[in-house]
């Protein structure tokens, strides 16, 4: 009996690895193209690093005229979580990550180099592992729970480097003839790959992101295929990269310390390994220090979190660009209304340590791209968030057409109001323009310099008695504006008063604040004119109505 009688009983109905190859050809594509994927397991939602590190791939496959496929890798099915897959594509889509291969639901699929989920590349694994043991690449291992666990508390006595490895290999030189017996008479096994590493040998690997780090070599017999018949990570990701024609894998460095491996296995197959780009992950600062994201601790780890929030995700998808190349900023300053496609990234611009995730700041990057949206896109994308999260706001923009009016406040100018973030702010910066809602709470008026009723009551008797016109354009209606605080003892500029404060009650500013909180409540706002020219006439002498005695 030979190693190919042995791959043959273990085996029987495995193809050879030759009908995989021709099956699944190199792909013809433009020198330089990448082909990579991303490859999340069905455990749960997407996390914020795992949208990151899509969009890098996603990215680097779309620059370079590439490929990005999605695979789903559930060969550990007692963690899957029901209907993941589908929420992972629909997740991914909402961030306008759209792969050209993979799958599109739990079942359905497109791409030419599938099945795209692990589960259902059963057969291929095989074919690899029966070619693994022909070529004295892999053996059968009958090891118990009980000895494995007799060895590991074997080393830790001798305190000796923990694994599966030289001598502790119980399983890994036994006769052909015995493993035969052993398969044959029912014994439970699982396969193992034949490391020819030696521990005290260095390799160098050029990472595309981290650059050159040296490893020791894969000494460890690694288990490439369990029980139930299906692969490990580690021989899924050999085979599957290698029929899927992977030229770059990008994934989250936790995986650096797997390359000497992976490469061993590739090098053991006669296979071109993939060049490997390993993220640092996103961090966030914690009591003084800085940690990774946790999915446990920080609600802003789900992707959820951000539709929850109704922050759009052309902001999220900038701010992770941001995050990715230290260029990315200076790039968006020279070209600030330029689609993101037209940015080129580049690995050797990522950090190598972890990226700090700043809320702030995306905050402040999720302003400017919705002051660049129109308010029927606006509209829109608020009655869509509304629709799931905030009734009381849904029932606000009802009336489209007043809707509309508000949000194209400040809308469309050269400089754009700045002032909403995410869609769940929209109804702070509305509500107060509705009748209905502003008179429910009379007596919450809070007045800046000018906090004297009587002299309040002045101003806004004066104002619409001698100088509130609706019909007033803009200009006009701000010169009336100065002639009413000249004639109230207030300087037209506030330059002239800052020159004589002592001549001036206050300036044209206090007496614009005074009209701005008794028309909206509030000390600051978008345009005043521009809000007054959309409650209309009836809404404005109301408001002032409920001052002038």
């Amino acid at each position: 009996m030979d190693y190919k009688d042995l791959a043959n009983l273990i085996f029987p109905n495995a193809k050879d690895i030759k009908y995989y190859e021709e099956k699944y050809p190199e792909r013809n594509l433009p020198e330089g193209a990448i082909v990579t994927r991303f490859a999340p397991s069905p455990t749960g939602y997407v996390h914020i690093g795992g949208l990151y590190q899509s969009q890098i791939a996603w990215k680097m496959a779309e620059q370079t005229k590439g490929v990005v496929f999605l695979r789903i890798e559930d060969t550990d099915q007692k963690r899957e979580v029901q209907d993941a897959t589908i929420g992972i594509v629909n997740s991914l889509k909402d961030f306008k990550i759209d792969f050209d291969e993979g799958m599109l639901n739990e079942q359905e699929e497109k791409g030419a180099y599938g099945p795209y989920k692990q589960s259902l590349r059963k057969e291929i694994y095989q074919a690899y592992a029966k070619y693994f043991i022909e070529n004295n690449l892999a053996y059968p291992c009958f090891a118990t729970e009980k000895e494995l666990e007799e060895m590991r508390e074997k080393q830790e006595t001798a305190k000796i480097r923990p694994g599966y490895y030289g001598v502790w290999a119980k399983y890994r030189n036994l006769p052909i003839e015995e493993a035969a017996q052993k398969i044959k008479a029912g014994e439970p096994y699982i396969i193992r790959f034949k490391s020819r590493g030696n521990e005290e040998k260095k390799i160098r690997h050029q990472d595309l992101i981290k650059g050159k780090v040296d490893f020791p070599e894969n000494d460890q017999d690694i288990v490439i295929i369990k029980a139930d018949g299906l692969p490990t990570y580690h021989f899924a990701h050999l085979v599957d990269d290698h029929l899927m024609r992977t030229t770059v894998v990008i994934r989250g460095d936790e995986w650096l310390s797997s390359v000497p491996l992976h490469l061993q296995l590739f090098q053991a197959a006669g296979f071109k390994a993939p060049r490997y780009a390993h993220i640092a992950p996103l961090m966030k600062m914690d009591e003084g220090g800085k940690r990774k994201i946790s999915k446990r601790k920080d609600p802003e780890a789900a992707v959820s979190y951000y539709h929850e929030q109704g922050i759009p995700p052309e902001a999220v998808c900038e701010y992770l660009l941001n995050i990715a190349n230290s260029n990315f900023e200076s790039w968006r300053k020279a070209n600030p209304l330029v689609d993101l496609k037209e940015f080129e990234l580049q690995f050797n611009k990522m950090g190598v340590s972890g990226a700090l995730f700043d809320m702030v700041k995306l905050l402040d990057i999720s302003k400017t791209i919705i002051s660049r949206f129109d308010a029927e896109k606006v509209y829109n994308e608020t009655s869509s968030w509304a629709t799931k999260y905030d009734s009381e706001l849904l029932k606000l923009l009802e009336n489209k057409e007043y809707a509309l009016k508000i949000i194209g406040i400040e809308r469309g100018n050269a400089k754009p109001r700045k002032d909403i973030s995410k869609w769940s702010d929209i109804k702070n910066s509305i509500i107060y323009m509705y009748d209905e809602e502003f008179l429910k709470d009379e007596g919450k008026y809070e007045f800046a310099k000018i906090d004297n009723k009587e002299e309040i009551n002045k101003i806004l008797k004066l104002y619409i008695e001698k100088y509130f016109n609706f019909n007033d354009d803009k200009q006009t209606w701000f010169d009336k504006v100065k002639d009413l605080a000249e004639e109230m003892g207030y300087a037209r500029e506030v330059k002239e008063y800052k020159q004589n404060p002592e001549n001036w009650k206050g300036h044209v500013g206090d007496i614009s604040t005074v009209l701005r909180v008794a028309l909206t409540k509030r000390q600051q706002t978008p345009d005043l004119y521009e809000i007054m020219q959309v409650l209309g006439k009836s809404s404005i002498e109301k408001r002032i109505a409920l001052f002038v005695k």
